[in-house]
């Protein structure tokens, strides 16, 4: 039995998405030892197959397309899916097709969130989940964000796919509230990687090492480049003077060592070049071993997600940097979970310095904090997991 599951995921040209590619491989997991097997839906499907040992295919076909020719294509797929007509021999969607008559269910796994910054996920998922429903199968929706940004065809189309979803899941309060709003059905949690691996260790932790790990994204929402960096590198040098020694990490980078710096590890260089501390970098590498670096740090500076969502459970002293609305709810969600609230907006870097020593003083309370909800949440996100398997069997 198998669980046809879009993600975010394939390594094109090298560069890996480190945080889609562990809400995938978390899905995977956590079907596996429920006994279902997934196939993949993936940009790169030969890779994705031999990265998670399972079946992979094409996406659907979205990319590129505007808006108008968007909600054509969606049309044609769910019409194809009825046999109401056919697609031509080439179009990627046909492995979809033949992955829907051999699936149990579809899966929505997280990455690529429902926003209107990026409607091809909106297209691609609501379609993916019409294309279920026309076959009696039933769809689970899991470690969503929702919003904030939805114009009304896009909140629409999403709403319409949660209120007929089996399950619901999200992973902060804001998009719950969203989803209540459209009548959904919606279990808010943890993010679906919390526990990528197994989690967080007796032995992980911000005892661990002294790093000082960051992880920097290049949305910066229109604010001058060169005046962030500046404004980070300071408050990097603060951190190797006060806490330990900094290392730099890209979750959108090169795979591999040794490659030309692009996506986050392009930024991370120019931010290392204006510092005037010493720094060190680690190839992007895989999910799991993002995972294990973010929990055995010290402390974590981060504008990306998933480093947060990796550090927290271990208790790690989290400075979160957010660009916006969207970034502020993610961000905010991951610390929150966990009893961590230091989210600052870029435009208050300067004014984070003492605050990036506070929390790093804060580090007993901090992993105490997290001690105290590991159990619920690993409890928590067990039963969510159990639901989805037998809503998907």
């Amino acid at each position: 039995m198998s669980v046809l599951t879009i993600g975010d995921i394939g390594v094109l040209s090298g560069m890996i998405h480190i945080g889609d590619e562990a809400m995938f491989e978390a899905a995977r997991d956590e079907l596996a030892v429920r006994g279902l097997g997934v196939v993949g839906i993936s940009s790169a499907p030969r890779e994705s197959a031999a990265r998670y040992g399972v079946l992979s295919v094409p996406r659907l076909g979205f990319v590129g397309l505007d808006r108008d020719a968007a909600a054509r294509r969606s049309r044609l797929l769910v019409d194809a899916a009825r046999g109401h007509t056919a697609l031509e021999a080439e179009d990627p969607a046909a492995e979809v097709l033949n992955a829907l008559a051999e699936a149990s269910g579809v899966l929505i796994a997280g990455g690529g969130n429902l926003a209107s910054r990026w409607p091809v996920h909106v297209y691609e998922r609501t379609t993916l989940a019409a294309m279920a429903r026309v076959r009696d199968l039933p769809v689970v929706v899991s470690g969503q964000t929702f919003g904030p940004d939805l114009d009304d065809a896009d909140a629409e189309r999403v709403a319409a796919m949660t209120r007929s979803a089996a399950l619901t899941g999200v992973r902060e309060h804001a998009s719950a509230e969203l989803a209540r709003r459209w009548a959904a059905q919606v279990h808010t949690g943890v993010d679906d990687a919390s526990f990528l691996g197994g989690g967080p260790t007796d032995h992980d932790g911000p005892t661990a090492s002294d790093r000082v790990l960051v992880s920097l994204s290049g949305w910066f929402a229109g604010r001058p480049a060169a005046e962030v960096e500046h404004a980070i590198a300071a408050l990097l040098d603060h951190a190797a003077d006060t806490v330990g020694s900094v290392v730099f990490h890209a979750h959108f980078g090169p795979e591999s060592a040794g490659a030309e710096p692009a996506g986050d590890a392009a930024l991370h260089e120019r931010v290392r070049a204006r510092m005037r501390r010493p720094s060190e970098v680690v190839p992007s590498g895989d999910s799991l071993t993002a995972a294990r670096l973010a929990r055995t740090s010290r402390l974590l500076v981060t504008s990306r997600y998933h480093p947060a969502v990796f550090a927290a459970p271990a208790g790690v002293p989290i400075l979160a940097l957010a660009a916006d609305e969207y970034t502020r709810i993610k961000l905010s969600g991951a610390l929150g979970h966990w009893g961590q609230d230091d989210v600052v907006d870029l435009d208050a870097l300067t004014d984070a310095l003492p605050r990036l020593s506070a929390i790093a003083a804060s580090t007993a309370a901090t992993t105490d904090a997290a001690a105290e909800r590991i159990d619920d949440h690993r409890a928590t996100a067990a039963g969510w997991w159990d639901a989805v398997a037998d809503a998907l069997r």
